[in-house]
């Protein structure tokens, strides 16, 4: 009996081994998922903070409808107020936060393409130089994208994966919502 007694204790540690292993690395994928969306926020934010200087810039150059100049600042100021917090990450948050980064995207765009009617501002050295971090911050906006839907990837995997799923319905892990293509974005764009 003190055997038998003894076997089942084993078990019974065994098993919260287990679970206190899969438990781990859980919270490390989360984590891992948590630290990509900081870099995707902190792209996002350091392309707000050179919407004012490249609306600035443009403003000393372009006498055009204020009307993009407007769009592209109230923009800016949804994107910069619009968070998600991770511990209460759901589909809505997320697509909220997306539809006001595209939203600044689509104003930025219309802002570049009205530029194109100023010569004298195309040539100057702030709009060059401001141009160029723009763009750079697009690309790691890109690139933080993509490492925040891998990270995104393995977590989700693991809490659906058996036995992890088991701990992971438990414990409360839920799935996190990618970053996907904008509507359309499968299509060549027209040229103005």
């Amino acid at each position: 009996m003190r055997k038998t007694g003894i076997i089942i204790v084993i078990i019974i540690g065994l098993i919260l081994l287990w679970g206190w292993s899969i438990y781990n690395g859980l919270v490390k994928k989360q984590e891992a998922v948590a630290a990509t969306w900081s870099q995707v926020e902190n792209v996002y934010q350091r392309r707000a903070e050179l919407v004012p200087n490249l609306v600035a810039v443009v403003k000393n150059y372009a006498e055009y409808e204020q009307e993009t100049l407007t769009a592209v600042t109230e923009a800016r100021a949804k994107a910069a107020a619009s968070t998600v917090d991770m511990e209460h990450f759901d589909e809505t948050d997320f697509t909220h936060f997306e539809s006001v980064q595209k939203e600044l995207g689509n104003s930025l765009n219309r802002l570049i393409v009205s530029i194109e009617n100023y010569p004298d501002l195309k040539a100057s050295e702030n709009y060059l130089n401001l141009q160029a971090q723009l763009a750079g911050c697009e690309n790691r906006i890109q690139t933080e994208r993509q490492r925040f839907n891998e990270a995104t990837k393995v977590y989700n995997q693991s809490i659906r994966k058996f036995p992890n799923m088991l701990i992971a319905k438990l414990l409360g892990f839920e799935n996190r919502p990618y970053f996907e293509a904008d509507e359309g974005a499968d299509r060549v764009p027209e040229t103005f």
